[in-house]
């Protein structure tokens, strides 16, 4: 059983609804602004990873509209309105588990719940990824579900269809010293109950961190709140 030809599955046939329901991202703002504030080049090249309907894309445009961004999915439906809800960015049909390929330098980049569809060493694998796409003084935001990784399994869509899909929930601990490991510097991490539709919440984790290419061992007295 293939989950990430599931995920695309179902994200292909749900590509509208999931629109219709990420596409306003008010919880979030706090951390994209400071995302956005975090860098320092007027035309910056960034890289949307995971962009889903370019929901996202879509706000760093409203925010600075100078950025020059690519934005990746593995699902074409989510490209094609990714592309109509952004006519001034670039996006492309391309797997998160091969940027590596890419072969250019970014200034930015951001993974808004991409992490979900990623094992833990799948997601280990795009931080250090992201951190060789990444130009000195690099700006990296990523977003997940945070919980106990044993907790991960299949669930309901996220889009809120009847499909199961497998979500793999992230804990802190590991990504942020992956982040530090691969020359991160944390500057920001929060976290946001997200009310689900039964009552029940989850736990976004935030995380914005800058590329200063030192090692764990010279930032680690530093670790975040």
């Amino acid at each position: 059983m293939d989950k990430t030809k599931i995920a695309v599955k179902i994200f292909d046939n749900c590509a509208k609804q999931y629109q219709d329901k990420f596409m306003g991202l008010e919880l979030y703002h706090d951390s994209l602004d400071l995302f956005c504030a975090s860098i320092e080049q007027e035309n910056a090249a960034v890289l949307d990873i995971a962009c889903g309907p370019g929901n996202i894309s879509k706000y760093l445009l409203e925010k600075r509209p100078g950025f020059k961004i690519l934005g990746i999915d593995l699902s074409a439906k989510m490209i094609e309105l990714a592309r109509l809800n952004n006519p001034a960015a670039e996006f492309q049909v391309l797997d998160c588990r091969v940027i590596g390929q890419l072969g250019q330098k970014y200034d930015a980049a951001v993974c808004g719940f991409g992490l979900p569809y990623l094992s833990k060493e799948e997601a280990l694998k795009l931080i250090r990824e992201v951190a060789g796409l990444l130009r000195s003084g690099g700006v990296f935001y990523l977003s997940t579900m945070e919980d106990d990784y044993r907790k991960s399994g299949f669930k309901g869509s996220s889009s809120g269809g009847e499909e199961k899909m497998y979500i793999h929930y992230h804990q802190a601990d590991y990504l942020t010293e992956a982040l530090r490991e691969n020359g991160f510097e944390i500057m920001d991490l929060q976290r946001k109950a997200y009310p689900e539709p039964d009552g029940a919440s989850t736990t976004d984790l935030l995380v914005v961190a800058k590329k200063t290419d030192e090692r764990a061992t010279v930032i680690a007295s530093t670790p975040p709140s």
